[in-house]
């Protein structure tokens, strides 16, 4: 007896493997391809089609997407502030935000096409602490402060608005982490990631950032003008 026909796939003999786990997808194909490496004989191989080809081509190209999203928030920073160092130091608060969600991605799902996109998301997001904190520095130090003292008015002047933003930003995914139903796997995804991020990440941003300020930003104590004085924390331009 012969097969009454023979699939193929990429011009090659095949057989499709198709099934349901409570794994997930990555988890999935991983545990797949180790199973392969055990089993099968010499020359055998897998490929991927339909979900399982779109997933391993979306994710072998994050990392790429991920720096090209750095590249564009650095030279964005870049042009706003004019300087090369200080979207350095706002940007140091990216990596450790980033671990932060990781950590719980590790615990309580994969990484996957919905955590990749919070990631990105999250990258923009934490920055946004680090331009408060940065700018309102750097016009201290034109107001007259030394950089120590910029940054230190500026990290307490800063405080409120970088939690409050940070509560409002983790409460309105909230209700991704909760979600039922339909898609209720995704949206958890996006959400465990940019909630923990941010929480983690803002916890870093008002220690490190401040940090790293006084080791990298550029001295504005020079350019500020000789008339001017040292403002204190009553100051009704540097509390606008």
């Amino acid at each position: 007896m012969v097969p009454r026909s023979l699939n193929r796939f990429q011009q090659l003999n095949s057989a499709t493997i198709s099934g349901v786990s409570g794994l997930s997808q990555g988890e999935a194909l991983a545990y797949l391809r180790d199973l392969v490496k055990q089993v099968a004989p010499t020359g055998y191989n897998v490929d991927y089609a339909g979900q399982s080809r779109q997933f391993e081509q979306e994710s072998g190209g994050f990392g790429g997407t991920l720096l090209f999203a750095v590249i564009i928030v650095f030279l964005a920073l870049a042009a706003q502030f004019n300087s090369l160092r200080d979207p350095i130091v706002i940007l140091v608060s990216v990596p450790l935000a980033l671990f932060g969600a990781l950590i719980f991605v590790n615990l309580f799902t994969s990484l996957n096409i919905y955590t990749e996109v919070g990631l990105v998301t999250l990258m923009g997001l934490i920055s946004k602490h680090g331009i408060l904190i940065v700018q309102f520095a750097n016009q201290s130090q034109l107001a007259g402060m030394s950089k120590r003292e910029a940054i230190e008015h500026a990290a307490a002047v800063r405080l409120r608005p970088i939690l409050m933003t940070t509560a409002a930003m983790v409460l309105g995914v909230l209700p991704l982490v909760i979600a039922s139903g339909a898609g209720a796997a995704g949206r958890f995804n996006m959400g465990l990631v940019i909630s923990t991020g941010l929480a983690i990440g803002t916890v870093f941003t008002l220690f490190v950032v401040p940090a790293f300020y006084l080791l990298l930003s550029t001295d504005h104590h020079g350019d500020a003008p000789s008339d001017d004085r040292t403002l204190g924390h009553d100051d009704p331009v540097l509390q606008a």
